[in-house]
């Protein structure tokens, strides 16, 4: 599993937890700070995804 996954999925849980706390509370800016991190983590885990696909195709047999 590539490194970029593993932190891209944090940020993405990081970032559900603050978007969840800001509609809670009313700020909108939290909100919309955890929806673009949220956002960003979904991202990088696609980059993770993509890196460990074309490693796994690389990979001799």
């Amino acid at each position: 599993m590539d490194k970029d996954r593993v932190a891209g999925s944090a940020k993405q849980t990081k970032g559900s937890v603050k978007e969840a706390i800001g509609k809670i509370t009313g700020d909108s800016k939290t909100q919309a700070e955890g929806a673009a991190e949220k956002t960003a983590g979904q991202m990088q885990n696609a980059v993770g995804g993509i890196k460990d696909t074309v490693h796994d195709a690389t990979k001799p047999r």
